[in-house]
């Protein structure tokens, strides 16, 4: 499949039968929706949606509304700017059509799509948005919306996501979050949460605005803390540039690099699955099972600014962090009766500790920065993920710094132990970057998360960092959850993985996402928890999703039938 030029949504033959896939491979020249204008340290993406280019047929996309594929090319876009423009220290949101900024998710696709898309959307949607505020966070890349028009749903989700929301005022631009009196469901990017945790907007105010389908116009909206500020429309350049300016100011990062080309990655998608470079994904169907492998570099990678540069989108770290990404994303899309991912490792150890020495000594470079950057987010992305994660630690595995991050993602680890040949069996080792290199969404390590924040326990943990650790002594610090030996190994992974294939995937869904994550919340914890479960249940009541529920008739000039009680 060549990325460039095959379509989001493309059919291919796998087992005899035709199957629909969805690829998050795009580029700028394809874009249908976004246009990407850079000028200096400044980016602009401006929204002018094509509203007869939706990524399935059925419907259109009105009134600068998006649907999946919209979102595809702001992800995109998003890292096109990370890394082939990073001297850009401000991105500016516009839109390209008069009196409608953007009025959120296609309600009519909505209406038409499977439960799991409607979920999946809103993930995906959510992530991107969680990224451009964890690039604000991290990296200095701030952002503005310029409001000009009807700014509603998912379009004021995406004004939240932004550092600051600058609205023109000309008593027709408006902000609103209509979906719960309009389609009975709720605000599904993270609206409700960013305006009360990240807007600082009271409840009460909130509750008003989130129940009204009218929009707040521009000083009420300042007023109630929805927008920072607005102008009248003969000043709103003025306003926007004076924004620029304050926020180019916080971004210290030098500038002025050329950056590096994100060539496409072309994966082969067959019968058994996805298949990269450093990341291969085999998935028994039968067992409805993925085992996910990830390579270690096969030679020491390139730890100079300058190689690393000439290295670009091939650099061990980097590749590897597209290849993961994209592959969580094809099964999380594509791949939904896969409930079980297994995970694992293969290569030398001592290469991938290299590669996180290399990251340590040059985290200040904005290509590496960028690329913890990249991989903070695909870790964070599995976290996430509502899949069964299980760590496999076995014979050739290399899970050492970065890539045991991946197992402390999992929900279990099952580590072989080879008592009787202590030599060859595998092992664990921590480094710098399991102690802080990669937050999660809750803003903890996942040694922290793992241990419930206790101090003494990480301070010990640090004490054996770039030692190599058997399975007992992987066991005895509680970095495993339990270490079968050879003898047993093969059977103690398949009763459990077919175990764990037997219980309701809705049920494990509900369970993982409330063990994940101990401990005190973030607004990101909340947007994915507790917003996320709501909204997958309010997804498929009858009130929303009925034959006479708000969402379903919306648009028919007909009033939704609701049942009253409360649950």
């Amino acid at each position: 499949m060549n990325a460039i030029t095959e379509p989001l949504l493309f059919k291919q033959v796998m087992d005899g039968q035709e199957r629909e896939l969805v690829s998050f491979a795009t580029h700028p020249s394809r874009y249908q929706h976004w246009t990407l204008a850079v000028d200096g340290e400044v980016a602009k993406l401006k929204l002018d949606i094509n509203e007869d280019g939706g990524i399935k047929p059925g419907y259109k996309l009105k009134l600068n509304s998006y649907d999946l594929g919209v979102d595809i090319e702001l992800h995109d876009a998003l890292n096109r700017i990370r890394f082939e423009h990073p001297s850009v220290k401000v991105i500016v949101f516009e839109s390209g059509k008069e009196k409608i900024w953007c009025s959120g998710a296609n309600i009519y696709m909505l209406g038409l799509s499977s439960h799991a898309w409607k979920v999946n959307f809103c993930k995906f949607t959510n992530e991107t948005r969680n990224g451009l505020e964890d690039s604000s966070r991290h990296d200095g890349i701030k952002s503005i919306a310029a409001v000009t028009g009807a700014c509603a749903g998912g379009g004021y989700e995406l004004a939240l996501a932004c550092d600051r929301i600058v609205m023109v005022d000309d008593r027709s631009s408006t902000v609103s979050l209509p979906e719960v009196p309009l389609l009975g469901v709720l605000p599904g990017t993270g609206g409700l949460t960013r305006v009360t945790d990240k807007r600082k907007v009271r409840r009460d105010l909130a509750d008003i605005f989130c129940t009204t389908s009218e929009g707040v116009r521009a000083d009420r909206a300042r007023d109630w803390k929805l927008i920072d500020e607005h102008a009248k429309p003969q000043q709103f350049g003025q306003l926007v540039a004076t924004e620029i300016e304050a926020l180019r100011a916080m971004n210290t990062w030098a500038s002025g690099s050329k950056g590096i080309e994100l060539t496409p990655l072309k994966p082969l998608i067959d019968e058994a699955g996805y298949h990269y470079s450093t990341v291969d994904v085999q998935i028994d169907r039968a067992a409805r099972i993925a085992t996910l492998t990830v390579s270690a570099p096969t030679q020491a990678i390139a730890s100079t600014p300058e190689a690393i540069e000439a290295a670009g989108a091939q650099w061990w770290p980097l590749r590897m962090q597209r290849e993961l990404d994209d592959a969580i994303l094809n099964l999380r899309t594509n791949e939904l009766d896969i409930g079980t991912w297994t995970i694992k490792t293969r290569g030398d150890a001592m290469l991938v500790m290299q590669a996180d020495a290399v990251l340590e000594a040059h985290k200040t470079h904005w290509l590496v920065s960028r690329t913890t950057g990249a991989l903070r987010r695909t870790l964070a992305r599995l976290d996430v993920t509502s899949r069964s994660l299980i760590a496999l630690v076995d014979q050739g595995s290399c899970f050492a710094g970065t890539l045991f991050e991946l197992a402390l993602a999992c929900d279990r680890i099952y580590m072989l132990d080879l008592p009787d040949s202590p030599d060859a069996a595998p092992s664990l080792q921590l480094n710098a970057a399991n102690f802080g290199r990669y937050p999660a969404v809750n803003h903890l390590t996942r040694l922290q998360t793992r241990f419930n924040e206790d101090a003494a326990t990480i301070a010990q943990l640090q004490g054996v960092t770039d030692t190599p650790l058997r399975a007992d002594q992987a066991l005895g610090l509680g970095l495993v959850t339990l270490t079968p030996d050879d003898i047993d190994w093969d059977d103690e992974i398949r009763i459990m993985l077919e175990e764990r294939a037997s219980l309701s995937p809705d049920a494990m869904t509900g369970l993982e996402a409330s063990l994940r994550f101990p401990g005190k919340e973030t607004m990101e914890t909340r947007i994915f928890g507790r917003l996320s479960a709501w909204q997958n249940w309010i997804f498929i009541r009858p009130n929303a999703v009925g034959e006479e529920g708000a969402l379903k008739l919306f648009g028919t000039g007909k009033k939704a039938r609701f049942d009253w009680k409360r649950i």
